[in-house]
């Protein structure tokens, strides 16, 4: 039985589900609001984003975008449906590079979209540009256990 992890978008909490407990609609044990269970990306800062990070025990994708970034607003969709489609082997989030400047000016990122993967809390690698279909799912697949 395969163990699968998603991060409640009410408190951050990292929660294991075994598979056989999907259709019971699993909550989160820390503050026991229903889990995302199609993995929506998460909107985080750079502390949520650093905690998620350090804590995960799955790869993190994470989209740096801004709001007025055409080939971001372009890439949302790819990046949505990958995370529905790897949810529980991989949590997705996104940092507004304009809003949260800190792990970007870190990364040195210096255009946007990039992607960056992290897995027990290391980075792994980043890209900058537009991935989607499957040079996005070739990117992650490397990755994913």
């Amino acid at each position: 039985m395969s163990t699968l992890v998603f991060r409640c978008h009410g408190c951050g909490g990292i929660n294991r589900v075994q598979e056989a407990r999907l259709s019971s609609g699993p909550s989160c044990g820390r503050c026991k609001r229903p889990l995302d269970l199609d993995a929506h990306p998460h909107d985080l800062d750079d502390d949520a984003l650093a905690r998620l990070i350090r804590s995960s025990p799955v790869p993190v994708l994470v989209d740096f975008w801004a709001s007025w970034c055409g080939p971001c607003r372009t890439v949302a969709p790819h990046i949505e449906a990958l995370a529905k489609a790897t949810a529980g082997h991989l949590v997705v989030a996104k940092v507004d590079t304009d809003r949260f400047k800190r792990t970007a000016a870190q990364l040195q990122i210096r255009s946007i979209p990039t992607l960056a993967i992290w897995k027990d809390g290391e980075l792994q690698t980043s890209q900058a540009g537009a991935l989607m279909g499957p040079r996005l799912k070739a990117f992650v697949k490397p990755h994913l256990s």
